[in-house]
């Protein structure tokens, strides 16, 4: 939060200074880090709290919606910086518009500062949510990886403008920061989404919980499966069958070996429910995965 406070002040004030909008823009998408950092702080106390009457799986859902909040953010500023750039790039283009003056040195030192602390800041926040396994850390450092891509972008305009003596490259410089916010906004939005809608599990999560029941000798037909994420964690449901004519204490200590299993072969396990069921009684059902789901057949073993 620190690190991005001062170069988003930098930026705004040898933006303003220079009249460049491309810097003023990178300057804007930095203050938008901060936000960010002031909602990682947030979320951490929120998603610590134990589970409630009100919230009886946790609070986890908060690091999500609050990532799906951070990319309308991200949206909306880089809309705005594609608008302004467009503006001036409409009206400075027009015979007689007043000609654009080309962004002072302060600019230039300015963007070459904040791709090297852009580096910094994001190769922190990749380790930290690899570490953590946040979805939003790892969002903030791909946005922040794409920050460094900005500024280079800017850096270009900003060089291009002193050696051509052409005011409006910096314009188009800013418009291509707009689209790249874009972009990064809509991609951060889609996996926060296909969180919330307890998707994107992917299939080779499904076959290390396949692998676990088949290495649990009586466990059989795993079905009805499925995985979602909360908060970094994962919740898991399935059904397995097993000889009907086991105890209930048989049936429960072959789950609970499946249990275990399934804990061995995936990390950061939230929580797993498994359901028992007497072998041959098999329906296909509506939801929930099977192995046949993944294309590699079935087995009832």
């Amino acid at each position: 939060m620190l690190g991005n406070t001062i170069l988003a002040a930098l930026k705004i004030f040898a933006g303003i200074r220079s009249e460049s909008l491309a810097v003023i823009g990178d300057g804007i998408d930095t203050s938008v880090d901060v936000l960010i950092a002031v909602m990682t702080l947030v979320v951490a106390k929120v998603i610590s709290r134990p589970a409630d009457a009100g919230h009886p799986w946790g609070h986890g859902r908060a690091e999500t919606v609050a990532t799906a909040l951070l990319s309308f953010a991200l949206f909306f500023a880089g809309a705005q910086l594609m608008l302004n750039s467009a503006n001036q790039l409409i009206f400075g283009m027009r015979p007689g518009a007043q000609h654009r003056d080309v962004p002072g040195r302060l600019a230039l030192i300015v963007t070459i500062i904040s791709i090297i602390g852009k580096i910094i800041l994001a190769w922190s926040q990749y380790l930290f949510g690899k570490k953590a396994d946040s979805p939003m850390l790892k969002a903030n450092a791909k946005n922040m990886s794409g920050d460094v891509v900005i500024s280079a972008g800017v850096l270009t305009g900003l060089l291009l403008s002193t050696l051509t003596g052409y005011g409006l490259i910096d314009s188009v410089a800013a418009l291509l920061v707009g689209i790249w916010v874009i972009k990064a906004a809509v991609e951060i939005f889609m996996e926060a989404n296909a969180e919330l809608m307890d998707g994107g599990s992917g299939k080779e999560f499904y076959r290390a919980v396949f692998e676990a029941v088949h290495s649990v000798p009586g466990a059989g037909n795993p079905h009805r499966t499925r995985m979602r994420r909360v908060a970094g964690f994962w919740d898991i449901d399935l059904d397995i069958e097993v000889d009907p004519t086991l105890t209930i204490l048989e049936a429960h200590a072959i789950a609970f070996e499946v249990e275990r299993a399934i804990k061995d072969r995936v990390e950061a396990v939230y929580d797993i429910m498994v359901h028992v069921e007497p072998a041959g009684n098999y329906e296909t059902e509506g939801y929930g995965l099977h192995e046949a789901s993944l294309g590699e057949g079935s087995r009832t073993d």
